[in-house]
């Protein structure tokens, strides 16, 4: 039997470190044989040696302890099951065969074994996930792992590879999303410092199932995220090569057969994944239909500062399923969803040649505003119609979704729209080709975007999407042990990608739609149009039908406002709510009530934990797949 240590939680959960008569050492210390990332670690933090008594923890005057089963210890006779708890990363020390040893990734090789060669990690997309995946890769791996991350987004700078700017073609997404800490606290900890420099986020949600050991969702720039992680990319040629192209698979078959590893990460558009549908089968739009009619929304982005505070903001968010705020203090995106007829105005006009454009709907482009106060695409040299027939009916509700949210004209500098249309995937894993004796044998996956597009919520398709790569790094670490990769090396990464598209899409399809007392479902577009169609039958009632609105809102508010007071600051008073909603059309606040409120008894509950696939399962108990809080 042999000894060994296995991750249970935190970035080497899963990971196995087999030792003997040589001590195996913890710490923050590059030479240390487990390499913690945690601050709580000290440089040289732990040893386990062998002793007469058997195998001996001893903690090395840490600053924070080393735990046995909950229990700070200075020294400890090690027994099979006990738990060592270093800062928020948790060890069991097992005794394994030596055969299980040798299949389950030793840290020190026996002698007479040759050393396994890297694993070969092609990456198609560098966003967030994709470089998120090739740094956990290199952090779970070291010198066992060669990553290539393609992306035709980026170009050179010197020795550099950096973001296309927009004068390169490249529309550098401004939006603002929220990270869980579910998600950014399993990031290695040195991408964590990196992302969250002092001034760079904002903590405007509460915390809620989503968030752990106490940490809050953050509000981020995308764009900031995406150039802090290719920054730390950048520093990593040694393990990460960046290739500032697009992929192409044909165009790389020869590579793509040489490596291991295809990891698809280029978005909802996906033409990799596109290419590959007869491995990874055809999406089924039925559930996500209505009669029969697969079910797409139209979101307008409209690039604001708003003069609310956050609490404000958030409330008003939550009351209604309108207009979506997401800011970093006041500033980033309004999402505002479109009736079908908006969704039809939304299009670009070109003055010269005077005809009209959709690249705003289909590319999806962003109009900046310019020196003469028009939305500009600066690609297609368009203009937004909409704003130039000021007495269009999309733009006179863009001006109400901007009064909403307290937000002057002057202070909508962008417009741009995207579409959601969701599909439910058979699989997320696919054998490209078999191993032969030239070939290591391929398998693709598809993770963030390129498997599941989410609703329009600002993070929650980056959040998954970052789900997605830790579990499929952690499959990788786990089973590398220079046989050829077979479909049993990933059932746990299949299970965490179809419970992460259960849980996510079953949210988003309550985003997008409502059930009536019948159980008959309607698109919440829907219910918005015939909203706006009943106003012009109510518009003899003026003031009346105003206040009546205004004071069945400001009921909804209420209740809201009940809910969140425990985990919100400085919350409105009626007072204050009452004279905002008074500054906006009675038609307007009619549709706001149609839309409906946040179903936040779906939004909230169990969220898909990640870590219960790649810990070991306790002896005679039954793992708990998903937490709701820690």
């Amino acid at each position: 039997m042999t000894p060994e240590i296995v991750g249970r939680e935190g970035p080497l959960a899963g990971r196995r470190f087999p030792f003997g008569e040589t001590p195996l050492t913890f710490g923050r210390r590059p030479d240390n044989g487990v390499v913690l990332s945690g601050s709580c670690a000290s440089r040289r933090h732990a040893e386990i040696s062998r002793e007469s008594d058997g195998y001996v923890l001893r903690d090395h005057n840490s600053s924070n302890g080393t735990l046995v089963n909950g229990r700070r210890v200075t020294a400890r006779v090690l027994q099979p099951g006990d738990l060592i708890t270093i800062g928020q990363e948790i060890f069991c020390f097992e005794m394994a065969d030596q055969m299980d040893t040798v299949l389950g990734l030793p840290a020190v090789l026996p002698a007479g074994i040759a050393p396994v060669p890297a694993l070969r990690v092609t990456i198609s997309g560098g966003g967030p996930v994709g470089l998120t995946l090739a740094l956990l890769l290199t952090r779970l791996m070291g010198e066992r792992v060669q990553v290539t991350v393609y992306d035709g987004r980026w170009t050179r700078a010197g020795s550099r590879v950096v973001w296309k700017d927009e004068s390169q073609g490249n529309n550098r997404r401004q939006q603002v999303v929220t990270l869980q800490s579910r998600q950014y606290l399993n990031l290695p900890e040195e991408v964590q410092a990196h992302l969250f420099d002092a001034g760079s986020y904002s903590e405007m949600w509460p915390a809620g199932p989503d968030s752990i050991r106490g940490y809050g969702p953050r509000n981020v720039r995308i764009a900031y995220i995406e150039d802090k992680l290719l920054e730390l990319a950048n520093t990593k040629p040694q393990h990460i090569t960046l290739v500032p192209e697009r992929f192409d698979l044909d165009e790389r078959r020869d590579t793509v057969l040489q490596d291991h590893v295809l990891a698809i990460c280029e978005g909802g558009r996906s033409r990799t994944r596109e290419r590959l549908v007869h491995k990874f089968g055809n999406p089924d739009t039925s559930i996500y239909s209505i009669d029969g009619e697969h079910l797409q929304d139209v979101v307008l982005g409209l690039r604001v500062k708003s003069g609310l505070t956050d609490s404000m903001s958030v409330l008003l968010t939550v009351a209604q399923n309108r207009f979506l705020l997401n800011s970093l203090r006041g500033e980033g995106f309004l999402n505002m969803r479109l009736t079908d007829a908006e969704a039809q105005e939304v299009v670009g006009i070109d003055p010269v040649r005077r005809v009209f454009e959709d690249c705003i709907a289909s590319r999806p482009c962003v109009m900046a505003r310019d020196t003469e106060g028009d939305f500009v695409c600066p690609t297609h040299q368009t203009l937004f119609l909409p704003s130039l027939i000021k007495r269009s009916a999309l733009w006179q509700q863009v001006l109400e979704g901007l009064r909403y949210f307290g937000v002057a004209e002057e202070n909508l500098s962008a417009v741009t729209a995207f579409r959601l249309d969701m599909v439910q995937r058979p699989k997320f894993t696919a054998q490209l080709y078999p191993a032969t004796a030239e070939t290591p044998g391929t398998y693709a996956f598809l993770l963030g975007d390129a498997a599941n597009a989410i609703h329009f919520w600002p993070g929650r398709g980056l959040n998954s999407g970052l789900a997605s790569a830790i579990s499929l790094a952690r499959s990788l670490g786990n089973s590398r042990t220079g046989r050829a990769l077979r479909d049993a090396d990933f059932i746990r990464h299949e299970a965490a990608m179809s419970m992460l598209q259960y849980r996510h899409k079953s949210r988003a399809w309550k985003a997008m739609v409502t059930t009536d007392e019948q159980g008959v479902t309607h698109a919440i577009k829907d219910e918005i149009a015939e909203s706006m169609a009943n106003a012009a039958g109510r518009a003899a009632d003026g003031d009346a039908d105003k206040e009546a609105a205004v004071d069945e809102l400001m009921d909804r508010l209420r209740l809201i406002r009940s809910r969140l007071t425990s985990r919100i600051p400085d919350l409105p008073d009626d007072t204050a709510l009452r004279d905002h909603l008074q500054k906006m059309q009675g038609a307007t606040v009619r549709a706001l009530l149609a839309s409906g409120p946040w179903d936040t008894a779906n939004v909230g509950g169990e969220e898909v934990d990640i870590d219960i696939f790649y810990r070991p399962e306790p002896s005679g108990g039954v793992a708990k797949v998903m937490s709701g809080a820690e």
